[in-house]
């Protein structure tokens, strides 16, 4: 049996409080609005109960926020791309922010087993005005369970329509590209964190987050295999290559913390379902 599920979330601000509506068909839920940060920002959990896609299954996630709200989204656990006996799998997750919107997109991994056909679609739009912080984080395989990612497909596509496009696609069966220095370099962990803006930013604003990132990646234990850049006046980035997904998280969660101070004046706040 397979699935499509779909999961629709608007954010509003109402009175000062930013305010989640929801609608949803199939196995996709979004659990109760918490505000630890106060009103201004609403933290939300995606859950999917079946835990995992299978050949054929579809989800289609859409958010909308609209001006002035502020929402973050995160998961409880990673979402799992299961072997396939013939059909792909999707996760296509649509994020529009209105002028003067604020967004965190922050998921836990995508683990990609031996033996899938998945592909992960994330497509952004945002007003001028708009703000986002969001990361990608994908494990092919389970290492630390031996348990390789040998067969099988996965494929990203990451988007700002108009602005910044990146697409891959890896084969199991690709070895040149997993194993080489100018691949994947036989890392098994491929994590993206990005702020998008809906309009230029300033030259010293963006130039103080790549110094910021910068300085941050220079300390980790990942600094070989990290960087940060700009590829367009509206996009910072910060991309991570890493053997397992531990420690390419810790350092995403670094830089997100660092971001929101720098671009938002906004002390951090962990959802509370990543201490559970």
């Amino acid at each position: 049996m397979t699935w499509h599920a779909t999961l629709a979330l608007d954010y509003t601000l109402q009175a000062g409080k930013t305010v989640a509506h929801f609608r949803h068909d199939g196995p996709l839920r979004i659990l109760q609005s918490l505000y630890p940060e106060g009103d201004a920002v609403c933290h939300n959990v995606i859950v999917h109960p079946p835990g995992g896609l299978v050949g054929g299954d579809t989800l289609d996630l859409k958010f909308s926020v609209g001006a002035g709200a502020h929402g973050l989204v995160t998961t409880p656990g990673a979402t799992r791309f299961y072997r396939s006996t013939g059909e792909p799998a999707l996760q296509r997750t649509r994020l529009a922010l209105e002028a003067g919107a604020r967004m965190e997109w922050l998921p836990l991994e995508a683990i990609c087993y031996s033996g899938c056909l998945a592909e992960n679609r994330l497509s952004m739009r945002l007003a001028p005005g708009a703000e986002l912080i969001g990361w990608d984080v994908t494990a092919l395989g389970l290492p630390a369970a031996k348990q390789p990612f040998e067969t099988g497909s996965f494929s990203q596509h990451i988007e700002v329509p108009g602005v910044w496009l990146e697409r891959a696609r890896l084969q199991a069966c690709d070895t040149l590209l997993l194993n080489s220095p100018l691949g994947l370099a036989g890392q098994r962990c491929m994590a993206t964190l990005f702020f998008v803006a809906g309009s230029k930013l300033e030259r010293k604003r963006r130039q103080e987050a790549l110094d910021c990132a910068r300085q941050l990646i220079e300390a980790h234990p990942l600094c070989a295999t990290a960087g940060a850049t700009s590829p367009d006046g509206q996009i910072v980035v910060v991309r991570v290559l890493a053997p397992v997904v531990e420690p390419a998280m810790a350092l995403l969660r670094q830089v997100w913390q660092a971001w929101r101070a720098h671009f938002w004046q906004q002390a951090a706040s962990s959802p509370r379902i990543w201490s559970m």
